[in-house]
């Protein structure tokens, strides 16, 4: 029996919808990453993009355990000297960024090489339940 290697060829694209309202950050994290590497589909090869497009709606309604809304920390670094910002969920929201938050709870889940770029560029990250994605009739996902 021979092992099976996708091509990407082969992959045929979905597009879902999650809403991640009164959702814990993490655990819709961790789906939208299984989704958009591929490994709910019986093809997923791990050095081929498998994966489908994810739409995430109400980003800013999400919401953290416990106190990591004022205790966790998000490091950026310039590289030069004075150049590290140091920023937590609550000042993010403040500026009108949350989106932020889910795009980065997500990245930490994926492949940090030119192929996890490829499936973080198939995301798509919304505040408001609006999005302009509606001609792709995407499914809805449900997080249990």
């Amino acid at each position: 029996m021979k092992t099976f290697s996708a091509k990407p060829t082969d992959v045929e694209r979905k597009w879902f919808v999650i809403d991640a309202a009164d959702q814990v950050v993490g655990r819709v994290a961790v789906e939208v990453a299984r989704v958009l590497r591929g490994k709910h589909k019986p093809i997923f090869t791990s050095h081929v993009d498998t994966g489908d497009f994810v739409i995430i709606i109400n980003a800013d309604k999400a919401r953290f355990t416990g106190a990591k809304e004022t205790q966790k920390i998000y490091t950026s670094y310039s590289g030069h000297v004075g150049g590290q910002k140091v920023e937590t969920p609550k000042h993010i929201r403040r500026r009108g960024r949350p989106e932020i938050i889910m795009e980065r709870a997500v990245k930490g889940m994926i492949p940090h090489t030119r192929l996890g770029s490829a499936q973080m560029s198939k995301l798509k990250v919304y505040n408001g339940t609006e999005h302009p994605h509606g001609a792709q009739n995407p499914e809805t996902l449900e997080i249990s």
